[in-house]
């Protein structure tokens, strides 16, 4: 079953993450992913692309445990370098990409949203990696990808922390770009998204490529070098009964 769907409003397409359990990320919503970044790339009739949620209080809680929590090393390598294509082909994406992020997003959600252009937070939605918590580090790509993000000054308050942010808080720390009331929501975002859309496409892709192009130089040279260390944490015997604790009682509430 199909965890996206597209919406076209004119000259603009709406993302949407349409799955159980909250838009968590398995492997087939991450195929998905990259699959919607290279088609509507190519897309010509397609000028800016709105990253939402089908569900209107949530956006996308991060990986889905429930699924992972039984790969082994080999599947779930499998699993991340393919996240991290998504991840980084939404971060090359050549056209204006606004995040509408209508409830949590956490961790992978965060992740997701931070490949945009601008992130749009509906007041009282928390943001943030939460994955030092749960005993892995970020991984590689997302080090930079979240470098390349946010100040100096909220690196350590959001990686090694793991802290969440809501409203002028997670502005203040560079996860959110501005906070819109929950009235009329995702008509504010795509008000913004249509303000990056209305300019010149060649120009808008070339200047976004140029901003882009250190980080995104980075995040593919050594993904697949430094994945083996992600896996360590994620397989260490204190990391893996955390996470089945935590999708045992996500499956019970299912």
């Amino acid at each position: 079953m199909p965890t996206l769907r597209v919406q076209r409003l004119e000259a603009l397409a709406v993302l949407r993450l349409d799955k159980p359990r909250g838009n968590a990320i398995d492997e087939p919503m991450a195929q998905e992913l990259l699959a919607a970044a290279r088609e509507l790339a190519a897309a010509a009739d397609v000028r800016g692309v709105l990253l939402a949620s089908a569900h209107p209080k949530l956006f996308c809680p991060g990986l889905d445990l429930v699924s992972l929590a039984s790969y082994g090393r080999h599947d779930m390598r499998r699993f991340m370098l393919g996240f991290g294509a998504a991840i980084t082909a939404w971060y090359a994406f050549p056209k204006p990409v606004v995040a509408a992020v209508s409830g949590a997003a956490v961790a992978g959600g965060c992740i997701l949203a931070m490949t945009a252009d601008q992130r749009l937070l509906r007041r009282g939605s928390p943001i943030g990696l939460n994955e030092v918590k749960i005993g892995v580090p970020l991984p590689w790509s997302v080090a930079v990808l979240l470098r390349s993000t946010v100040p100096p000054s909220s690196i350590a308050k959001v990686a090694l922390l793991g802290r969440n942010f809501v409203d002028e808080e997670a502005v203040a720390t560079g996860l959110a770009d501005a906070v819109l009331e929950p009235e009329g929501f995702e008509a504010g975002c795509l008000k913004v998204l249509a303000e990056f859309a209305e300019k010149d496409g060649r120009a808008f892709g070339r200047t976004k490529e140029y901003l882009r192009t250190d980080a995104l130089t980075e995040m593919r040279a050594y993904e697949e070098v430094r994945i083996g260390e992600f896996l360590d944490c994620w397989f260490s015997a204190a990391t893996q009964e955390r996470i089945r604790a935590t999708a045992a009682s996500l499956g019970s509430r299912a």
